[in-house]
């Protein structure tokens, strides 16, 4: 009985584990997204004439800096 309990709570402990991985990589896409997109904002406006350089600079040092720390899979999204 110990035996099955024993496999019963590693397969649990697996599960959860698997599950946290999953919610992080779902986070990480979504904040991936969200970079993308103030790029996105920040050179429309530079185009448009109400944006600066500096403000496009800085949203795609951050879009950088994510893929550095989480990869570029959010890209292909």
């Amino acid at each position: 009985m110990a035996g099955f309990l024993d496999r019963a709570k590693e397969q649990a402990q697996r599960g959860i584990t698997q599950g946290k991985q999953k919610i992080d990589d779902v986070q990480a896409q979504r904040a991936g997204s969200d970079l993308l997109k103030s790029l996105g904002a920040a050179y429309l406006a530079e185009r448009r004439g109400s944006g600066s350089p500096q403000a496009t600079q800085q949203a795609l040092q951050a879009v950088e800096s994510h893929i550095a720390t989480h990869g570029d899979s959010f890209l292909r999204s």
